[in-house]
């Protein structure tokens, strides 16, 4: 379970996945789409996406060659929960911030 939790709870796989579940992207796509990810992190995150069965990656015979990543089956399943905590991020994200301010945390920018 700790295996598969730190998959789908890690940032780049949660704007990945949300991204791909608005339609089919190329890599470049994804890479403008998502701020502050480098492209090895990018490959890493979808290449593990891959390998776990929720990501599907389709080449196409073109010159060049072109690469297009959308969700599997199971990708999909995966849209539903992390909705549901993004509503809660949403919401409860003001009184986080103040409980940060009270305890003098810095905000984590990661």
């Amino acid at each position: 379970m700790t295996d598969v939790l730190r998959r789908v709870g890690d940032k780049w796989t949660v704007l990945v996945v949300v991204l791909l579940g608005q339609r089919p992207h190329r890599f470049n796509e994804l890479h403008r789409g998502i701020e502050a990810i480098s492209q090895r992190m990018l490959t890493r995150t979808l290449r593990g996406l891959e390998k776990d069965g929720l990501v599907h990656r389709e080449v196409f015979a073109t010159i060049p060659p072109s690469v297009e990543y959308s969700l599997t089956p199971l990708g999909r399943s995966l849209l539903e929960p992390l909705s549901g905590l993004a509503t809660w991020a949403v919401e409860h994200q003001p009184a986080i911030a103040a409980s940060r301010r009270v305890n003098h945390l810095p905000p984590r920018t990661s």
